[in-house]
């Protein structure tokens, strides 16, 4: 070999070294190489615009609103909304535990944030999680996406903070306002848009038998019920649950949460 070739050679060689070098660099400092846009997930890009980057808790879910309660038969979810508050979350809490009923609680991030011991309190007793937004926002739906986006994340993360490790499974719209652009957000981030089909308006405080005969009168088939943890004086909701557990167990309905996948 001529000793031009070999000098070529060696030059081939040492670029082919430092290229590598240089790769290795990279992924010690930053990680591996970032993937081109067209690459990358829904899942991923919604992940990206959470705080702190975080992945999302489950592969994306359906974009629909759910409103079925998982499960076939007399099945029925019971979800409980605005919390964790204080007063009226461990009484919720009590009242579901003595007739063995799980449920979905669909929080409030700020509250979240507040009152951390509670959300993992209520994961402790087997309840899901549901993101609430941050501040109960009902004209979310008049806003930004960039806001919607805010608004559906970090309650995520406030919720998340309080209880490492514990999915977030669902997203309820406040007032149930809810976009495609934020089924989309909250699906890409493995939670379920979830809806209701039963809607006592315990809320507005319209006494014990006006709640009940609303529960009782006509559920759907697969039902998932409304109710509040937070927000005010909610009474009436503890005692309508008292009352209304029971009487779903002793007609044959099972409690189950609702569904995240199709439909």
């Amino acid at each position: 070999m001529s000793s031009t070739s070999t000098a070529g050679t060696r030059r081939r060689r040492t670029r082919v070294r430092a290229a590598a070098a240089a790769a290795l660099a990279l992924v010690a400092v930053g990680g591996a190489p970032a993937l081109a846009a067209t690459d990358r997930p829904a899942a991923r890009d919604e992940a990206a615009a959470a705080p702190g980057g975080a992945a999302p808790a489950a592969a994306p879910v359906p974009l629909g609103i759910s409103r079925l309660a998982q499960g076939a038969g007399r099945a029925i979810a019971i979800t409980i909304d605005d919390g964790p508050d204080p007063r009226w979350t461990p009484r919720v809490l009590k009242v579901l535990e003595q007739n063995k009923v799980k449920a979905t609680f669909c929080m409030i991030g700020t509250s979240a944030r507040a009152h951390p011991e509670l959300v993992r309190e209520v994961a402790a007793a087997g309840h899901r999680l549901c993101d609430h937004s941050v501040d109960h926002d009902v004209t979310m739906d008049h806003k930004s996406v960039a806001y919607q986006r805010r608004q559906i994340l970090d309650a995520k993360a406030m919720i998340e903070n309080a209880v490492p490790g514990v999915a977030v499974d669902y997203y309820r719209a406040p007032g149930g306002a809810f976009t495609p652009d934020s089924r989309a957000i909250a699906a890409a981030n493995g939670m379920r848009p979830l809806g209701w089909s039963v809607d006592p308006k315990d809320w507005s405080r319209p006494g014990l038998p006006a709640i009940v005969s609303t529960v009782e009168g006509a559920l759907p088939v697969r039902p998932t019920v409304l109710f509040h943890d937070g927000g005010g004086d909610r009474s009436e909701t503890v005692a309508a649950l008292g009352q209304y557990l029971p009487w779903l167990t002793a007609h044959g309905y099972t409690f189950t949460f609702p569904a995240r996948t199709a439909p």
